[in-house]
């Protein structure tokens, strides 16, 4: 494993480290108010948008709190109200896949008209720009009508490619154009990763929990998971990875370092670089799942493990459905050493990605605009995440605990003992509320009292009415009201 290297902490991050400390000490105690984001910049000699984020970043981690025309104020430290999951650790082997029907019946119940959509992992579709992506792709039809007339062979039309692979340096990887192959969303791409890396009956290494459409793929090729102990916070035991592909013979691993579904972490650089290499000695391809790595609330996107491939062996995998249109179906991945097996895996399989959605982001990443775009969306994602946090912890029965997301909408809640996640989810439809049971984010079933809320949607009070509706609900399961 390689030595933590130094890295340059952001100036936002110094602040907002610094007012902790603050409040640690008692030098800032819950209820003082904060000095006005215009007053320390002028304070700190930093700018206005520095100073707005160490803010952001420490209401997120819920140090502080806004009021509406007040400013920023210290609450009680939001650990001591509701603490992070447990991370456990079971000795990692093997498991067949329990059953699975539920999947399907949550799915199902994802998109419900009219239901409370705090089980699905979209965005709200008020925050997309639906509008300029219509006006690019009527301009697309009027300007080439045949678009669509001819098939764009594996890897994919080329203008996408060379955006994907500008928007790659951000993560802290240099890849050129024809070392990216298109894909029909980010779940073809884990597919056809998985596939030209193992075949059935080798072993896939998975977080635990993880999410639960990558354990139904793992399935669906006849390969065999093997979950490995996650933190809530911290991501998979390297350690226990490392037994587990000493003692069982892993084959490949698949991860998601960057805004974690179900779990919302971003982990370090020196994590994923120890991960890459860990990877890399043994020859295990290492599949990284980036689907919410442009939602990470930090001031800069995260590095990929792919950053510190030096074997080809790590496969990443993104797409825009998170962030700019989930119908698209557009994602792709940059297969290091195999990357002529994923193009042939592709073509046998769906031949060619759509075109049109191609073309149309293809020019919106070009524009200039999605980065201010993100800017905003991460901002609005943030907001969510706290204010359905602050409200599970004054809902939800006493020893409930929840993640703290530094990326996506996602939220991981770990109730009492007494409640399970599966009875609260049927009576959460009963509701019309929707609502997804840990259950499903294991090969075996484990996580049986907790469940994956989607904060994607914009804060309201028919959420807020929800998230009673589920507290109550808990709390009814635990006293033993439902048989």
């Amino acid at each position: 494993m390689s030595k933590l290297a130094a890295v340059k902490t952001p100036l936002y991050l110094k602040l907002a480290r610094s007012l902790e400390a603050q409040m640690s000490r008692g030098i800032l105690r819950p209820g003082d108010r904060l000095p006005s984001v215009r007053a320390y910049s002028r304070q700190e000699g930093v700018s206005i948008s520095t100073v707005l984020e160490a803010y952001i970043w420490l209401e997120n981690r819920g140090a502080i709190e806004s009021r509406p025309k007040s400013g920023f104020f210290v609450r009680v430290p939001f650990a001591k109200s509701i603490p992070e999951p447990r991370f456990l650790t079971p000795a990692p082997k093997p498991a067949a896949l329990s059953a699975r029907s539920i999947v399907i019946e949550v799915m199902r119940c994802a998109n419900r008209p009219g239901s409370v959509p705090l089980g699905s992992a979209l965005p709200d579709p008020r925050l997309m720009p639906n509008r300029k992506l219509n006006q690019i792709m009527r301009r697309i039809i009027r300007q080439n009508p045949m678009h669509s007339a001819v098939y764009n062979f594996p890897p994919g039309i080329e203008a996408l490619r060379r955006q994907v692979a500008r928007r790659a340096l951000g993560y802290g990887c240099s890849l050129a154009p024809s070392e990216i192959l298109i894909t029909s969303g980010a779940m073809e791409a884990l597919n056809l990763a998985m596939r030209a890396v193992a075949k059935p009956g080798d072993l896939v290494a998975v977080e635990s929990p993880t999410y639960f459409s990558v354990l139904d793929a793992i399935q669906a090729l006849g390969l065999r998971a093997i979950e490995i102990p996650t933190h809530p916070s911290e991501g998979m035991s390297l350690e226990l990875l490392e037994n587990a592909i000493r003692k069982h013979r892993v084959k490949a691993c698949l991860t998601m370092t960057n805004g974690h579904n179900p779990l919302g972490y971003v982990l370090s650089d020196d994590y994923k670089r120890d991960l890459a290499e860990l990877t890399g000695k043994h020859d295990v391809a290492l599949i990284e799942d980036n689907l919410y790595g442009d939602l990470s609330y930090g001031p800069r996107l995260p590095k990929l493990a792919k950053a510190f491939d030096r074997k080809g062996n790590v496969l990443s995998c993104a797409s825009i459905s998170k962030v700019l249109s989930p119908g698209f179906r557009l994602g792709w991945i940059h297969a290091g050493r195999y990357q002529a097996e994923l193009e042939r895996l592709k073509f046998i399989s769906t031949v060619a990605a759509g075109s049109l959605p191609q073309l149309v982001a293809a020019e919106y990443l070009e524009s200039g605009g999605f980065d201010r775009y993100l800017a905003r969306l991460r901002i609005a994602f943030a907001e969510q995440v706290r204010m359905v946090s602050q409200a599970v912890a004054k809902y939800f029965p006493e020893g409930t605990r929840i993640t703290r997301p530094g990326a996506g909408y996602l939220l991981w809640v770990e109730m009492p003992k007494k409640v399970d996640s599966l009875k609260l989810f049927r009576m959460a439809l009963e509701a019309n509320i929707g609502i997804v049971p840990g259950p499903i984010f294991s090969t075996t079933g484990r996580f049986g009292n907790c469940i994956r809320l989607s904060c994607g949607y914009k804060w309201s009070d028919t959420i807020d009415r929800a998230l009673v509706t589920l507290g109550r609900a808990c709390e009814e399961i635990e006293r033993g009201g439902i048989g």
